[in-house]
């Protein structure tokens, strides 16, 4: 019987300048599994070998080698293998700024927010598009055709794919109690914070107040909190802080607490990510 190959945990971010302020990443993993957490731009991968499993917006995906599993910012979702052999794949993690530019500048006039349904887009032509973009902008050599057959590649799943969102937006008192919570856990990232004082805030008790923000955000606002604590810790560390001046910045209680947290949400130690 022949063996089954694994992949290896092995990831590497990188940037370029024809895409300000986005990161790439190039990475195959075995056994690593993302906790739920969530990105500001949009994630764009596209799965070169194995499959990822993943879950989003409750329900539970599969992405195939060729598959372009889109996750829309600031939406939870996590991520581990779907096969024995665990997965390979290639990820842009493009502004939002720089999308809902690029989506004007396709229709010729200013347009809604971009939004990418549920669910992996299997379009072979769009994954050739998207890896062949991803491969040039790497390796940097013409950046002429890489920057064109970036623009093509998104603006090809732009025109494909995205859509107007639909969901309006809602405005009953439970909204209102939660963004008032969450505005206090992210006032002062370092301060500590108790969850009774999190419910005061919004008039409830601690139970109801912990239930109220799981139900709507899908984490317990100790996490949502970490979340958060760990996308701010992305500017100073591409602006060379120290990982141990981020970490005591970010409200983390030292180093190693920020780096396992860092590390199960981008796969690698911020010592590593921030060496890009």
């Amino acid at each position: 019987m022949t063996a089954v190959h694994r992949f290896q945990n092995s990831a590497r971010y990188w940037r370029t300048p024809l895409l300000p302020g986005a990161d790439l990443l190039t990475a195959e993993y075995h056994d690593h599994e993302f906790t739920p957490h969530w990105h500001d731009a949009y994630t764009i991968p596209v799965i070169v070998a194995g499959a990822e499993g993943y879950r989003y917006r409750g329900a539970d995906y599969v992405a195939e080698a060729g598959g372009v599993p889109i996750i829309n910012p600031g939406e939870l979702h996590t991520g581990s293998k779907a096969v024995e052999a665990g997965w390979r794949y290639r990820v842009m993690y493009a502004p939002v700024d720089f999308i809902h530019e690029l989506a004007s500048e396709i229709a010729g006039k200013p347009q809604d927010l971009p939004w990418f349904a549920p669910g992996v887009i299997r379009d072979p032509d769009l994954a050739v598009r998207l890896a062949r973009a991803h491969r040039l902008l790497e390796a940097g050599d013409d950046v002429l055709a890489a920057e064109a057959a970036m623009l093509d590649a998104l603006s090809t799943l732009l025109v494909r794919y995205s859509q107007a969102q639909t969901e309006a937006p809602r405005f009953a008192t439970d909204d209102v109690r939660v963004a008032i919570m969450k505005e206090r856990l992210t006032a002062d990232l370092v301060e500590p914070v108790t969850l009774a004082d999190v419910a005061q805030t919004a008039g409830l008790s601690a139970f109801h107040a912990a239930r109220l923000f799981t139900q709507t955000t899908g984490l317990p606002p100790h996490a949502w909190r970490n979340q958060v604590r760990l996308q701010r810790s992305l500017g100073p560390l591409r602006a060379g802080t120290s990982v141990t001046d981020v970490a005591a910045a970010s409200g983390f209680t030292d180093q190693s607490h920020f780096t396992r947290h860092f590390r199960r949400m981008f796969g690698v130690p911020p010592g590593r990510w921030q060496g890009i």
